[in-house]
């Protein structure tokens, strides 16, 4: 018998299952997989019932602004320009392209403020993000002043920061 016509009689997919290692959370913690969610693959076929259109389960409101916040941060304060104190983001490396890079990273801040009135933000602070971002953009078509005054706006910190006041207070 050649190698290629015997069979591999290895164990069942049930007993792999069960000699699986445990799954560890970041602090050192065992997480039962019965508080697992099931992939639609791990049976190494795919379960077309449980199985979601767009693969994302909802995020919660927390989640949502934890996504805003950390998507701000990378866009005006993620980096550090070595041997100074000044942070920067992505909107000044992108808004470096001249005017292309300015319109993407307007839209991205558009976004944000989309997310906030999704998250029920009144049209008073939306109307202040509104302008904010409106700035942040006219200013940063004018070359190199325009990336300078980005780094230093921070036009999505800005936002966020009014949107996270709004929540606290509604708490």
């Amino acid at each position: 018998m050649t190698m290629h016509q015997q069979s591999y009689s290895g164990p069942t997919a049930n007993a792999r299952r069960k000699s699986r290692a445990p799954i560890i959370d970041q602090d050192g913690r065992e997480i039962p997989r019965d508080t697992l969610r099931r992939a639609p693959f791990d049976d190494g076929g795919f379960d077309f019932q449980s199985w979601r259109g767009n693969g994302f389960s909802p995020l919660s409101r927390a989640q949502r602004l934890a996504r805003l916040e950390a998507l701000a941060k990378l866009l005006d304060v993620a980096f550090i320009l070595p041997g100074t104190k000044i942070r920067y983001g992505l909107d000044g490396l992108i808004g470096l392209l001249p005017v292309v890079g300015d319109v993407i990273t307007t839209a991205i801040s558009l976004w944000i403020v989309r997310e906030a009135r999704e998250l029920g933000a009144p049209w008073h602070i939306t109307a202040r993000m509104l302008g904010n971002v409106a700035l942040d953009g006219a200013v940063g078509v004018v070359p190199l002043l325009g990336d300078a005054f980005d780094v230093m706006f921070r036009a999505n910190v800005r936002n966020m920061r009014l949107l996270r006041r709004w929540i606290d207070k509604q708490r």
